[in-house]
């Protein structure tokens, strides 16, 4: 059984596949925060600006089995374009590996879709993902070090070279592309100013914009 908050055609909107048509499936639930205001203060995960709790999203619900998962994952594609190819799916949360699984991934593939999912990286991934791109929070171990694509929201942390020194560690780390993204918050003008300094000083990093948000595309 899969709860999922919403599904919906789009475009993705940030990272190394910025622009690509898309579809989102966001997942229930999330291993960091419950996803409850009275609870964000206390949480590892403490700005994020998703809603994920429960299953009142955009064609959100219980789906039974994989294969009713994916064939409506397909239709919600086909009502977006009628392309066979380059079908392309984004699973997303809350924390989507709490529930994407082997037999919804295999599913998603015998129908010629390209699966991708945006993790805190603090659980195993099944195998036979085509893109992981590996958001991390600080305070909660990182399981995943290697990955298509690691973003890192800043600030998480107030001073800026303690936020250096994590990227020093995350560089380590085989990830094939580096995004630094602003947090997006009341002070996103210093955020973004701050993301471009260490972008600056860490050519390895690259600044990931939510297009989605400045565009208004959902």
């Amino acid at each position: 059984m899969y709860s999922v908050k919403e599904i919906f055609p789009t475009l993705q909107g940030e990272g190394a596949h910025t622009g690509r048509a898309a579809v989102f499936c966001r997942f229930s639930g999330c291993n960091l925060w419950s996803g409850r205001e009275i609870d964000r203060n206390t949480s590892i995960c403490q700005f994020c600006d998703t809603d994920f709790v429960g299953i009142d999203g955009i064609n959100g619900g219980k789906f039974a089995t994989a294969c009713e998962l994916s064939k409506f994952i397909n239709e919600i594609w086909l009502s977006m374009n009628k392309s066979s190819g380059r079908k392309f799916v984004v699973f997303t949360g809350g924390e989507p590996i709490l529930q994407l699984d082997q037999a919804l991934i295999d599913e998603l593939h015998s129908i010629g879709f390209e699966v991708a999912v945006e993790t805190n990286g603090t659980l195993s991934l099944p195998n036979n993902l085509d893109w992981v791109c590996v958001s991390p929070k600080l305070g909660s171990e990182l399981v995943v070090k290697q990955a298509d694509e690691i973003k890192f929201v800043v600030p998480q942390i107030v001073n800026e070279s303690l936020i250096e020194e994590q990227l020093k560690r995350f560089e380590k780390m085989n990830f094939k592309h580096f995004f630094l993204q602003a947090k997006d918050d009341l002070n996103q003008a210093n955020n973004l100013a701050l993301a471009i300094s260490l972008c600056k000083k860490r050519p390895l990093w690259r600044l990931s914009i939510q297009t989605h948000k400045l565009l208004g595309i959902d």
